[in-house]
């Protein structure tokens, strides 16, 4: 009797895992658990009961931002260092660049609901310290080389991210993680944009546009609107502004009307992900047109009229 409930369980157990495995979009994917989410459990006891009938409306997923990087190391150095336990960083996810054996492999090292290392001290809008508040994906990338560790931003050789499957794979990850958080567009971000001048990561040549056309996937600006800005309303050298333009869609910086080492590194940042091919974190016309751009958008900020 104990041998067929077992069978009948092994059964039932084995078409629920086909059925979700045929739901999957890619089908050649396969994520890796290196831990699983937990459902929350009370402690029942005899002393009350529990009310959950009466739930607040004040309340919003923990996962609010999507951070992406690159890994700097190669696929076996990446899953070596994150379950070394004296490694001082982790991952929700990592996306290695190719496939393994045809198959490609989404390895998933820390419950969504656990916090993972990933962030640093970093900031974006009102929020700080964001290993809090979001989920981290890795991607395999070497970034540049250690030759050019200490060459401008724009003299270093950045590495590609040229497996065009490595970034179909990465984009069905995020549309299931932002699906179920409902997180924000504009906040699927770099980790150069949440420490910026201290990371570079994932990187100039990180295809944003590519995933917002292909896949509608994070922020990016309309071309006519960055146009308006730029032939009616240039940027005319005012630092201030730009700070605060910078301060408002989400960057931490301080609005002093200087051009400091912070502005450099900030405007640099949001050059790497908006204006790829300038990132010497000089601002110019196109750089605070694209800006502008993206607050009317994102930011609900009123398009200026035309001077006459």
């Amino acid at each position: 009797m104990n041998k067929k409930i077992f069978a009948l369980a092994t059964l039932l157990v084995s078409s629920l895992f086909l059925t979700a495995c045929k739901d999957e979009k890619i089908t050649n994917i396969t994520y890796v658990n290196q831990g699983s989410d937990t459902q929350p459990e009370y402690i029942e006891s005899t002393l009350y009961d529990l009310d959950e009938e009466n739930a607040s409306p004040n309340q919003d997923n923990r996962q609010m931002f999507l951070i992406l990087h690159y890994t700097a190391v190669s696929k076996d150095e990446t899953l070596a260092l994150f379950k070394d336990p004296n490694f001082p960083a982790s991952s929700h996810y990592f996306v290695p660049e190719l496939p393994t054996n045809g198959k490609f492999t989404v390895y998933r090292l820390v419950p969504d609901d656990k916090r993972a290392w990933h962030a640093g001290a970093s900031s974006w809008q009102t929020n700080s310290s964001l290993n809090a508040s979001s989920i981290g994906i890795e991607i395999e990338n070497l970034g540049f080389p250690a030759d050019d560790e200490q060459l401008p931003l724009m003299q270093r050789r950045w590495y590609p991210f040229s497996s065009k499957q490595q970034i179909k794979v990465l984009a069905d990850i995020i549309l299931k993680i932002t699906k179920k958080y409902e997180i924000r567009p504009d906040r699927i971000l770099g980790h150069s944009d949440i420490s910026p001048g201290r990371k570079f990561d994932p990187g100039p040549l990180f295809p944003w546009k590519r995933l917002y056309e292909d896949y509608n996937i994070g922020a990016w600006y309309d071309n006519d609107t960055v146009n308006y800005y730029r032939t009616y309303h240039p940027w005319k050298n005012d630092i201030a502004s730009l700070q605060s333009k910078l301060a408002l869609y989400g960057y931490n910086i301080p609005v002093t009307g200087q051009y400091d080492q912070v502005t450099q590194n900030v405007v640099s940042a949001f050059q790497m992900h908006f204006y790829p091919e300038k990132y010497d974190g000089f601002a110019d016309i196109e750089t605070v047109a694209r800006l502008d751009a993206l607050l009317e958008k994102y930011r609900n900020v009123a398009r200026p009229a035309i001077s006459p």
